[in-house]
């Protein structure tokens, strides 16, 4: 029955023993322990702040990125816009210049044929000249080779000249 009900000394022992160990594990264990969860509490606690810094972090980077898009967006609008006027002007240049070259061209063109046309006529009348000297020459050859010829055509003349 001695185990069943204990004796003084023994429950005096063993409480003491009882109260070495809880101070030893106080000293030793539990408040390096609760250290230790207290260390990882406050990690914990930063881990979340520092995630909530980042998701914040993060929305601003979006809304910049988004401002930086936009912006993007809109200078890439106007730099094209921009190529559209320039290629609008080259090309209406490029027609201006082009129809002024024709023109310039036709002008050219036009009055080298008019120049052609004058010397062709002008070589025209030398030849019909020429031609109707050369027929004269021998009509007059022929019909002034009788004296009573030539009498007539003299008086032929002179009234040819009376009426002009």
């Amino acid at each position: 029955m001695e185990l069943i009900t204990p004796g003084l000394g023994l429950i005096f022992w063993m409480t003491l023993v009882f109260l070495a160990l809880l101070f030893l594990l106080k000293k030793f264990a539990w408040l390096p322990i609760l250290k230790m969860l207290k260390d990882r509490e406050d990690a914990i606690t930063d881990a979340l702040s520092s995630a909530d810094k980042a998701k914040e972090e993060m929305k601003q980077m979006q809304f910049s990125n988004e401002q930086l898009l936009a912006e993007a967006k809109n200078d890439r609008d106007s730099i094209l816009n921009e190529a559209r006027k320039i290629k609008e002007k080259i090309i209406e240049e490029a027609r201006v210049k082009a129809s002024e070259e024709a023109g310039n061209i036709m002008a050219s063109a036009l009055e080298n044929i008019r120049n052609e046309k004058m010397a062709a006529l002008t070589e025209l009348k030398n030849e019909v000249g020429d031609l109707s000297l050369d027929i004269a020459t021998k009509i007059l050859q022929r019909e002034l080779s009788d004296p009573k010829k030539q009498e007539e055509f003299a008086l032929q003349l002179l009234k040819e000249i009376k009426l002009n």
